[in-house]
């Protein structure tokens, strides 16, 4: 089993001036750790107006500083939001092959919809169409990643002519695809379109097991049509983790944190009601903290030996990565570090023994399956050669209409070491 960590970027009030760069100063020390640690994965979220709650509003910047700090792990956009109206396809296309050209081929694609009004209001989507708004908006991503050239596309949520998007990704075709997972519906929508599934629900081993039964029967089965050009089967659950010799104090030390991240999404997304810049969300939760269950279901917290034998029923079940909340609410850095270093020096472990071999013995396994699967896959034609359209610059169709260089064009008395072409150079080059 392969395992991540997760980045909400959460910033509990109140804040001062250094507040939130020592949150993402901190954030990226913890990857660094966590690189030479031997950690797989980070997964970082974006979110937008969630004050306190997530300050991840550019998730890409964050992992592009993280890919100068690291040399193994990999970047994964835990999501990325997809619709045309939070990122235009053509910005999400060069950005993601821009950080996987910059990490050296890191980069895993993980996209979603968003599920607050605060947000999407904030960005005039409609709730009952968000779903189509994701998936128009990865789908022409991938298509623009993979294409040379881009053909176009008229779709209900974005346009775009004839176009050739560059950078390219370093990973060919593309990054793997996942889609951010909260239930079962979505993890059955994953396998069905090829995609890893991102499970952000915080299960335990004996709601998972099902999930991924059904995940990889799909993946199995002709109900797989992948819309990207590979099939990414792989599927991770997020829990929370913390880790000290003392079980009590591995308690102690997440309790609040994981309890304001629970309260800090029902707040966004269930029970609350937001006044922008007015909202005090960490004063309301201290008034009623107490009140609050202890954090729902077991997590990685405890001692090394009891955080060993809970994640072995995730293992058992198949799990391809598990990802851990290490950092949430006002969780110290300190005792954040010392949680990836007591489990990567005590739990980790046990779980690398075999993990080549399980990853090769699954990949035979499904071959075939993909195969087919990639047989299934209908993919956007090719534009036709005679329609990629000659693209004129500004300066010839001024010189069309009868305009003059100093309509537009370079000034010819110009310097600093860039020569000035002439018009017909590659003409008189020709006939010369």
């Amino acid at each position: 089993m392969k395992f991540g960590l997760f980045y909400e970027q959460q910033v509990p009030k109140p804040w001062g001036p250094e507040t939130e760069r020592n949150m993402f100063v901190e954030a990226m020390d913890q990857v660094e750790l966590a690189d030479r640690l031997g950690y797989d994965y980070i997964w970082v979220t974006e979110h937008h107006f969630q004050e306190e709650a997530s300050h991840s509003s550019a998730p890409d910047l964050f992992l592009a500083a993280c890919s100068q700090r690291t040399r193994r792990i990999r970047l994964g956009h835990g999501v990325v939001l997809t619709s045309p109206y939070y990122n235009n396809p053509i910005r999400l296309a060069e950005r993601v092959a821009t950080l996987d050209l910059l990490s050296g081929g890191r980069v895993d694609f993980g996209t979603g919809e968003s599920g607050t009004l605060l947000e999407m209001g904030g960005f005039n989507i409609d709730i009952n169409e968000k779903t189509e708004h994701w998936a128009e908006g990865w789908q022409q991503a991938v298509a623009m990643m993979t294409m040379s050239p881009y053909p176009g596309h008229t779709g209900k949520y974005t346009t775009m002519p004839v176009r050739n998007v560059v950078p390219k990704p370093y990973q060919k075709p593309h990054p793997p695809l996942w889609y951010g997972c909260s239930r079962r519906e979505s993890v059955i929508r994953a396998a069905k379109l090829g995609m890893g599934a991102m499970v952000f629900g915080f299960v335990e081993p004996e709601q998972a097991e099902k999930w991924i039964k059904e995940y990889y029967d799909i993946i199995k089965s002709d109900e797989c049509v992948p819309v990207g050009h590979t099939v990414n089967a792989n599927i991770h659950c997020v829990i929370g983790m913390s880790v000290h010799q003392d079980s009590a104090e591995a308690q102690r030390r997440c309790e609040d944190g994981f309890k304001f991240f629970g309260y800090g999404a029902g707040h966004y997304y269930s029970f609350g009601a937001h006044r922008p810049g007015r909202e005090d969300i960490w004063a309301e939760f201290e008034q009623v903290k107490h009140e609050i269950p202890d954090n729902a279901g077991k997590g990685a917290i405890g001692t090394p030996a009891e955080v060993r034998e809970h994640i072995r029923g995730y293992a058992e079940i198949g799990l391809d990565q598990l990802v851990f909340m290490t950092n949430a609410g006002k969780m110290e850095h300190r005792h954040v570090c010392d949680t990836l270093e007591l489990f990567a020096d005590e739990v980790m472990p046990e779980f690398k023994v075999g993990e080549a071999d399980r990853v090769r013995k699954k990949n035979e396994e499904l071959a075939p399956y993909i195969e087919a699967a990639l047989k299934r896959r209908k993919p956007i034609p090719e534009v036709a050669e005679e329609d990629i359209p000659l693209i004129k610059s500004t300066g010839l169709l001024i010189k069309e209409k009868g305009g003059t260089e100093s309509d537009g064009r370079h000034d010819p008395t110009r310097g600093g070491a860039f020569p000035k072409v002439a018009d017909d150079l590659l003409k008189q080059k020709k006939t010369g």
